[in-house]
């Protein structure tokens, strides 16, 4: 089983606080990182983004603009999931990596966590993507497995995918087969289906319909 610590990068040590700031700006000029991580006296005091450090003065050091540094890390004992969390939320292509004890370990990048989650049975397996969306306060998690699992279904990853205060979305892979009966009951059910497919015989019948229709204004 892939393990997201084997992720943990060390290609390059934290800056020290005392490191001078034109070291820095040539260490961002020659690399594409966000942010690098900085300790002082070997305990991680935060990040310092490559943004500010280009408007800092160069014989200056990482000291005197501590003040500036951002203090997001991960956990070695956080799933994928809530590291991707700390990357969106951050804005950042890297996150420094502590242990339960705050001891700094190394750093995720962003590029390879996507290549982590590009090997989960979310994105590897062959599977059909259903997108469906419900008012909030109709909204069920156990119901959407429900649906899927009674037209035999079975559900590889679902995520929510949008949700504001009047309704939430939600984005769901299952294995292939039975995709029109699960789509026709997630629309008794009063789920808006908002991916296109063509096994949606629903929406074929609509079509010809239509078509039949304007062929019949035409004549």
């Amino acid at each position: 089983m892939l393990e997201i610590t084997n992720y943990i990068n060390n290609d390059f040590k934290p800056f020290d606080s005392g490191e001078k700031i034109n070291y820095v700006q040539d260490f961002f000029a020659d690399l594409t990182f966000s942010h690098f991580p900085v300790v002082e006296e070997s305990i991680y005091i935060g990040s310092i983004a490559a943004d500010d450090v280009v408007t800092f003065e160069t014989q200056k050091s990482i000291k005197d603009y501590r003040f500036t540094l951002e203090g997001f890390f991960a956990r070695t004992n956080m799933i994928w999931l809530d590291v991707l969390e700390v990357f969106a939320q951050n804005n950042t292509n890297l996150i420094p990596v502590l242990d339960d004890q705050n001891k700094y370990v190394g750093y995720y990048e962003l590029n390879d966590i996507v290549q982590f989650f590009a090997e989960t049975p979310f994105l590897r397996e062959q599977g059909g993507i259903i997108i469906v969306k419900k008012p909030l306060n109709d909204f069920s998690m156990s119901q959407i497995t429900q649906i899927v699992e009674t037209n035999n279904g079975k559900i590889l990853g679902l995520f929510i995918s949008e949700a504001t205060t009047e309704f939430v979305q939600v984005t769901i892979k299952i294995t292939l087969g039975g995709m029109n009966e699960i789509i026709q009951t997630f629309r008794r059910y009063n789920y808006e289906i908002i991916s296109e497919h063509q096994e949606d015989t629903y929406l074929s019948n609509l079509k010809e319909r239509s078509e039949y229709l304007d062929k019949y204004l035409n004549i």
